[in-house]
């Protein structure tokens, strides 16, 4: 027995520490890793569609082995998952910090349109396009979770909506109105160019003017 501690014995072998092997460096990092490989997989599905990006074109855009992907993420579909979910719970924080919770009807609907289009177009942007154009490739659980989401952020509009319609500067049905809103804002992926002379405040001004009637003084 040793003199320093009377029930350790420092003569014997010292033991290996049982659990999971110390992480390497690159695995301390692997919240980073994570992020870059959701970044990366949002700008290959977006450009080259779910089905024809395939998880070694993910690895090499980060600069990984072709099977490193799967340390994060267990399959392509979770990881695609995993990209539209990271994006609606951007889309959300983002909503989120924008809306006033006092401000008028018109000026509540300006702001949600507005952050709904740098949701679309600023930073983070290959996510909800993702999101819009490969539902179908999701399993079911995977749409369902998704689904709530995104009633978690068309939340927002209803009350507003609903206020607009009350006073008359919305015509129309509002679960329809909506829809259409939400169509019409989402198409702007298609044809929104940061180049063109029309900036996303412009934008959001056509937007409002085509969706609501305001009172001119």
């Amino acid at each position: 027995m040793s003199a320093l501690h009377p029930f350790v014995d420092h003569t014997a072998p010292a033991r290996r520490p049982r659990g999971r092997p110390r992480k390497t460096l690159d695995e301390r990092d692997e919240g980073n890793r994570r992020q870059d490989l959701l970044k990366a997989a949002a700008r290959l599905f977006r450009r080259k569609g779910f089905g024809a990006a395939t998880t070694r074109d993910i690895a090499a855009a980060v600069g990984m082995h072709s099977g490193s992907p799967f340390y994060h993420f267990k399959s392509k579909g979770v990881l695609l998952y995993a990209v539209m979910d990271e994006g609606m719970r951007a889309a959300l924080a983002r909503q989120a910090r924008a809306l006033e919770p006092d401000a008028e009807p018109a000026a509540a609907l300006r702001q949600l349109i507005r952050t709904h289009f740098d949701t679309l177009h600023g930073p983070g942007r290959d996510f909800i396009p993702v999101m819009l154009y490969e539902w179908r490739s999701l399993n079911a659980r995977q749409r369902a979770a998704i689904s709530r989401l995104q009633r978690d952020y068309e939340a927002a509009w209803a009350p507003v909506l609903d206020a607009l319609a009350a006073s008359g500067q919305l015509r129309g049905d509002v679960a329809l109105a909506r829809l259409l809103i939400f169509g019409a804002l989402n198409w702007s992926v298609q044809w929104f160019n940061p180049k063109m002379r029309a900036s996303l405040d412009d934008v959001t001004d056509a937007a409002m003017a085509l969706f609501i009637h305001e009172e001119r003084m």
